[in-house]
């Protein structure tokens, strides 16, 4: 393996399985949700938005479902 590798003539590309890997959507949110994920962000260095994502995927991975009970 040589020591140092001439990058300079290499033509950039997109990585063409991003698109399929997350996709950005607009979603309402409690003032009080985001704040505590800003809080947890900066307590662990990770970006907010990706503790949020990280959240949901566990809930998805462990099917983990909502229960609520309505009063009449």
């Amino acid at each position: 393996m040589r020591k140092e590798y001439d990058f300079s003539k290499m033509k950039g590309r997109k990585n063409p399985y991003a698109k399929k890997l997350k996709k950005q959507v607009t979603i309402r949110m409690g003032v009080d949700i985001i704040d505590y994920f800003k809080q947890l962000a900066e307590e662990t260095g990770i970006p907010y938005q990706n503790l949020i994502n990280l959240y949901l995927r566990d809930c998805v991975q462990s099917h983990r479902k909502i229960s609520m009970k309505w009063v009449s």
